[in-house]
């Protein structure tokens, strides 16, 4: 066939192919999969795993008519491609290009955007009780991973449709891994069906599988009781699905045309919840994401699509993550007490190491994030040390859990904020910006972030050996700056700041990745005639009030600088302290992330969207410090 897919324009044409076109399709649309990814990089191997159900969906349904609702999102590429957007896959996750997940003012086939797991059943169902009040007649198409599938909010969502019998065809797309592979009972339960007829009879085994399965466990092994006597027709026919009040179709081979376009029609003629078991390859097509079995080719950078090489980074400084980890491995070697947690990101946090020294005290709970954070208190009360290890993005689904479990019974729990701060490519859903903000507020938090990796494996160990509540260590995306390291790890006094450089005119408070950009700005204010002190905020929570005291004597104007939200952010809490200490002679010009949702593109190009610069610092404090030497007082 050999069609030239940024020509299309709607998805209407794949109603008139032959079964051979189809393929022919197929094999087009994953070999520019693989070239236009192996530039921009994107999530290649949940993409080439729905080339053919994505295909089959456009077929047998009408979009935007009948609504499709990618959970997670991060495989709806293919949908992107049928429904005009090839030809702006150069721009693919690039500044002002096309977004790597549904945007409805994309198009008007994205109906629902995510970039996190789980919604799709709850958006699925609200979009179905509102056509059913309009009385409208269309389709109501979730399509979710079996990872996704154990994400405690999908499984209140097939609850509640199942209890409504709402009409709607449920796509699940296993391929038995979300990000990492796949853990739990309900993930289990999966298998059995995948490898129906490949097993004996295990009759005392029943109860005690089912029951492990969260909220709806007890309902299925009483229902069980009745039928002990053959598991493989309690798995075999879906009478998990069945339960909860869905019609079970499957499992049949996401990659057959002919299978899907059967079932899927079968379906629409039903009434009521059907769920559509769907078994596909993640990655197939390109070997080297066909093979992996850890997640190194769900989403990636650039790569060379000959080899399957990935483009390395110059950098040789350790990953965020990785220094993080690492460092709390080695503490584990000397302390039993110290376990791990991760909701289903053990590749992403760099826990591998862990696990396989530690695999006892290692726990990935899945998409779960509220689980994880729960168990981590628990954990704490049993006077374990868990380290939650948990994406900025994700810790936001977690939130409840922290106030009420975590910080309400002052747990130690150590938290490691990874992907703090802008992300890049991967957009607004996974900007990690809002953490200060939902964190600083809470009663018991200590919230921390390194200047460079050395101070950063300082502050794990401060972490650990903290025994007054819980604590938070914020790190970023990417590597650290290479700075030297020291052998012998120090703790770090809670709430005190650190001097970078000196300076009489004016304070800069910053912390983190910004640090950089003010060192470079007092660099070049003192050409100017401006010293500007820098210094290194490094506990955002508690502040370190002494020092501030000793600033606002100084009568010295404070810039505040941080790679996160403003409002109610470290340059707020500042604002706080001098307003709760009556200091009215002293301003404070605070920089950050504005109030609006930052799209994708690189750290630098969004920094410089949003005036997070060295150019912008120098400028403010430039203009504070002539106005006042030309009045001959402070500003206000």
């Amino acid at each position: 066939m050999d069609m030239d897919l940024n020509t299309i324009t709607n998805p209407s044409f794949i109603k008139d192919l032959s079964h051979e076109q189809l393929l022919e399709l197929s094999d087009d649309i994953r070999a520019f999969l693989i070239e236009k990814l192996s530039v921009t990089g994107g999530h290649i191997g949940p993409n080439l795993g729905v080339v053919e159900l994505t295909v089959a969906l456009h077929r047998a349904f009408n979009s935007p008519e009948d609504k499709f609702i990618w959970d997670v999102g991060h495989q709806a590429y293919v949908h992107k491609i049928l429904t005009g957007r090839g030809n702006q896959f150069d721009t693919l996750r690039q500044f002002k290009g096309l977004c790597g997940f549904p945007k409805r003012i994309e198009s008007e086939h994205d109906v629902w955007e995510t970039g996190h797991s789980s919604t799709s059943l709850s958006a699925a169902m609200g979009m179905a009780a509102a056509r059913d009040i309009k009385k409208d007649k269309n389709y109501v198409i979730p399509i979710i991973g079996d990872g996704a599938l154990t994400g405690g909010m999908a499984l209140e969502a097939l609850n509640h449709i199942g209890h409504e019998k709402t009409d709607m065809i449920v796509i699940l797309n296993d391929n038995e891994m979300s990000i990492a592979p796949n853990v739990g009972a309900l993930h289990t339960v999966l298998g059995k069906l995948r490898t129906a007829g490949k097993y004996n009879k295990v009759k005392d085994d029943l109860e005690y599988l089912l029951k492990k399965i969260p909220a709806v466990g007890g309902k299925l092994a009483s229902t069980a009781e009745r039928v002990k006597d053959s598991l493989k027709y309690l798995l075999v026919s879906g009478i998990f699905f069945e339960e909860l009040g869905f019609t079970y179709l499957g499992p049949i081979d996401g990659h057959n045309y002919q299978d899907l376009q059967d079932t899927l029609q079968n379906a629409k003629k039903m009434k009521g919840p059907v769920l559509v078991h769907v078994l596909t390859k993640k990655g197939k097509g390109f070997s080297p994401a066909e093979e992996d079995k850890i997640g190194t080719w769900h989403g990636t950078g650039p790569y060379k699509m000959e080899t399957g090489a990935f483009v390395k980074s110059s950098s040789t400084a350790p990953s965020w993550s990785g220094l993080v980890a690492e460092t709390v491995r080695k503490l584990a070697r000397e302390d039993e007490r110290i376990v791990a947690i991760t909701p289903a990101m053990p590749v992403g946090s760099k826990l591998e190491g862990f696990a396989s020294e530690f695999p006892t005290r290692m726990f990935d709970v899945g998409i779960a994030e509220q689980h994880a954070t729960t168990m981590a208190a628990g954990l704490a009360t049993q006077g374990m040390k868990p380290f939650l290890a948990i994406y900025s993005t994700f810790l936001q689904r977690a939130y409840d859990q922290v106030v009420h479990d975590i910080c309400r019974q002052n747990l130690n729990v150590f938290i490691g904020i990874d992907r703090s701060g802008l992300v890049g490519a991967d957009g607004e859903t996974h900007q990690g910006v809002f953490d200060i903000a939902f964190l600083r507020h809470l009663p018991n938090m200590v919230i921390m972030m390194p200047k460079d990796e050395n101070e950063g494996q300082h502050m794990v160990k401060t972490a650990i050996e903290y025994n007054d509540g819980p604590i938070a260590l914020r790190y970023p995306r990417g590597n650290g700056l290479g700075v030297p390291m020291d052998e012998q790890l120090q703790t770090i006094p809670i709430g005190t700041w650190e001097v970078l450089r000196p300076g009489s005119d004016a304070v800069i408070l910053t912390f983190g990745t910004t640090i950089p950009l003010a060192l470079e700005a007092a660099e070049r204010l003192s050409i100017l005639g401006i010293q500007a002190e820098v210094v290194n905020a490094r506990f955002i929570k508690p502040l370190d009030e002494s020092m501030l005291h000793e600033i606002v004597k100084r009568k010295l104007p404070i810039f505040t600088v941080e790679e996160a939200v403003l409002q109610g952010g470290f340059g707020s809490s500042v604002i706080e302290f001098l307003s709760d200490h009556q200091y009215s002679n002293t301003t404070v010009s605070r920089m950050g992330i504005p109030d609006h949702f930052i799209e994708h593109g690189s750290v630098e190009e969004l920094l410089d969207e949003i005036h997070l610069t060295s150019d912008e610092l120098v400028v403010r404090i430039e203009d504070v410090i002539k106005e006042k030497r030309q009045t001959g007082t402070h500003v206000l």
